[in-house]
């Protein structure tokens, strides 16, 4: 990984996140960093409801001392538009907040803007992305159905591959445990299942991870379990 990157269980854009925000803020290493604020996985959800996170999104970064810069990608028409996507060349944190991970990572998979994040990540920007901003950042994400009910298949997808080997579970605390187990059970051979508490960042650079926020982060090896808290170094 080439600088910070942040993984979230909830909690984007509030005062939950302030002191983990601060510190994203802080290994920019810029006096007024530049923040692209990506709503994009809440599109599904409405314009209203996608220009309400926007607005929080850039009402929480200036309130931190930072410059946001709205990225207004929306579809695939927006994905593919230099003009929708020039924040992202120029951020030094790029923050995609929650909504539909399976829509996100259509946005961002062979488009423009999915080139753009890379280049991003390549120079060093700091990555965050908060449930399904965190989702797509793992090797392979859940599709969502496989949580809506016991009797719909488990279904994995390919994701971004930013935190190789992982598959992220957020809101793990709001979800009981023994309904999750047949999807951590049923996760992609080699890869750790992830779950990460509501208000709770797991935060790491070059392999070493530490959890942020009030909650905890449970990570899976196959059938075994561990749990860490706040303060607490990770390895994955």
């Amino acid at each position: 990984m080439n600088g910070l990157i942040a993984l979230v269980g909830s909690g984007e854009f509030t005062a939950a996140m302030v002191d983990v925000d601060r510190g994203l803020l802080a290994a920019t290493g810029r006096d007024k960093p530049r923040v692209a604020i990506v709503p994009a996985a809440s599109w599904p959800d409405g314009e209203r409801v996608y220009n309400r996170w926007m607005a929080q999104g850039e009402e929480h970064f200036a309130a931190l001392g930072a410059e946001p810069l709205p990225i207004r990608l929306r579809d695939l028409t927006t994905a593919n538009d230099s003009a929708s996507l020039a924040g992202i060349d120029e951020a030094d944190l790029v923050y995609f907040s929650g909504g539909k991970p399976g829509y996100l990572l259509s946005l961002l998979r062979d488009t423009a803007a999915g080139a753009a994040l890379d280049r991003a990540r390549a120079r060093g920007a700091v990555l965050a992305g908060c449930s399904a901003g965190a989702m797509v950042l793992g090797s392979h994400q859940l599709s969502m159905g496989g949580l809506r009910a016991t009797k719909t298949p488990v279904f994995w997808q390919k994701s971004l591959g930013f935190v190789p080997g992982i598959v992220v579970v957020p809101h793990y605390d709001a979800i009981p445990e023994a309904l999750l187990m047949p999807l951590i059970l049923a996760a992609p051979r080699g890869d750790l299942v992830v779950g990460i508490d509501e208000k709770t960042a797991l935060v790491g650079r070059d392999g070493g991870w530490q959890v942020e926020g009030r909650g905890r982060v449970t990570i899976w090896r196959g059938s075994h379990r561990r749990r860490h808290r706040a303060g607490s170094d990770v390895s994955l």
